[in-house]
């Protein structure tokens, strides 16, 4: 990544808009300054996203590439205020802020339940908990017609999923995804970004608490009874760090991935025409939706421990890097002229960066998507004329710039497949 002619990240900076919206036509216009974007972020805080595909490969694997924040320049001369925020980003103590043998110990506490032997043994749980959202769904469209998609199907699945697994109890589910909301947002106030990580790490210690009392069969069971027997291997901060990871991560991306596709089918019948007749499969629908329509826009941070040329571009020592997951899955230079259009037969799986790469490459990749291939099957095969319920340029973008969806996505779905009923007040 050496070069004598790199250029600076230079003064004039990109100001990203913290209230989000729709980020693919503004990496349109950042790539053409190059792979490699300065920015501000709220309270003007300067960092860098790296937008191209290649580019951020090669940077996500580095070996001069950080993720623990004392390599963050401005936290360490504390200039970053206490209520920005991204700061929960930077500073939760987990394999996410980790690097070296701190990261493999952490990992390794989890990966096992993440192996995808271990997530294909989930699918009758994950297929029983998609035909109940579908009842619901039914009943509910049964009153107009019309069924909130992301309340109803696309959030409560992964959520299940995940705090099932970690042995949340449903009392604290509602609350976790609020506050989920609040501190991947980049608009809220100082004092709203304090308090939803404050109220965070406090449920959060309220479930470390009754599994505790309770142990089971699950994560958080398994973690407390490994911080017993070596009190050296997770801290209490890294539990809960840990914790906030996989209830935050392990059920936001899949939302936002089950909403995302959703709408591409909805919106390109010819592609959904071509899964029905065999001509790709719902995993492709996935992987497609993962390139075309990442998840998560630009993620937080990484940081370069020297100096670092990147696609001919030098990032300082220590600037916060943000990953440009939705710009990199358009890269007209590694997936075609034809970069920005919704392909299902595209054979996208492998080709795209939006679950990471490198050591940090998303632990929860397998469940991800067996979760999503699992419910557009069922939702589509259930509902086959299932369609938007408002024209498609009335969705608004989901709050700040890190997730990528819309807030509310309503749709029709119309005669149900296994009852016959039509689900509408006649």
């Amino acid at each position: 990544m050496e070069d004598s002619a790199a250029e600076s990240l230079g003064a004039t900076r990109h100001r990203l808009d913290p209230a989000g919206g729709c980020p693919h036509a503004l990496n349109a216009r950042l790539m053409t300054r190059g792979a490699v974007t300065p920015v501000l972020m709220p309270d003007d805080v300067p960092g860098a996203v790296v937008l191209g595909h290649d580019a951020l490969k090669e940077f996500l694997a580095h070996p001069d590439v950080a993720k623990d924040a004392r390599h963050f320049t401005a936290l360490a001369e504390e200039r970053i205020p206490q209520g920005w925020p991204l700061r929960t980003f930077a500073t939760v103590p987990g394999m996410t802020t980790a690097d070296g043998d701190d990261h493999r110990r952490l990992r390794s506490l989890v990966s096992r339940a993440f192996t995808a032997r271990r997530v294909e043994q989930l699918r009758p749980r994950v297929e029983e908990l998609v035909d109940g959202l579908l009842d619901s769904m039914e009943q509910t469209a049964a009153a107009d017609g019309v069924v909130e998609l992301r309340r109803h199907f696309a959030l409560p699945l992964p959520m299940s999923v995940i705090c099932e697994l970690f042995g949340v109890d449903v009392e604290f589910r509602d609350r976790l995804h609020h506050l989920s909301s609040q501190i991947v947002a980049t608009d809220t106030t100082a004092e709203e970004a304090v308090a939803a990580n404050q109220e965070m790490v406090a449920v959060l210690a309220r479930v470390a608490a009754a599994r505790t009392r309770e142990p089971g069969d699950d994560l958080t069971s398994a973690l407390l009874a490994a911080r017993a027997e070596d009190g050296d291997r997770l801290s209490p901060e890294e539990l809960i760090g840990t914790l906030m990871l996989f209830v935050v991560a392990g059920h936001e991306t899949t939302l936002n991935l089950v909403t995302n596709a959703v709408r591409a089918l909805c919106g390109h019948r010819e592609q959904l025409d071509l899964v029905r007749a065999g001509a790709a499969t719902w995993s492709d629908v996935v992987e497609e939706t993962l390139r075309w329509d990442s998840p998560v826009s630009y993620f937080p941070f990484r940081y370069p421990t020297r100096d670092l040329v990147v696609d001919g571009t030098v990032i300082p020592r220590g600037t916060p890097v943000l990953a440009g997951y939705s710009g990199a899955g358009r890269d007209p230079g590694v997936h075609g002229a034809d970069a920005a259009q919704f392909k299902v037969t595209r054979s996208a799986k492998g080709r795209h960066l939006s679950l990471g790469h490198g050591p940090h490459y998303c632990l929860g990749a397998p469940l991800a998507r067996l979760e999503a291939t699992v419910a557009l099957e069922r939702l589509f095969t259930r509902f086959p004329s299932l369609d938007l319920a408002v024209p498609d340029d009335e969705l608004h973008a989901s709050s700040g710039f890190v997730g990528n969806s819309v807030l509310r996505l309503p749709v029709r779905p119309g005669p149900s497949a296994l009852t016959g009923k039509v689900c509408r007040v006649e």
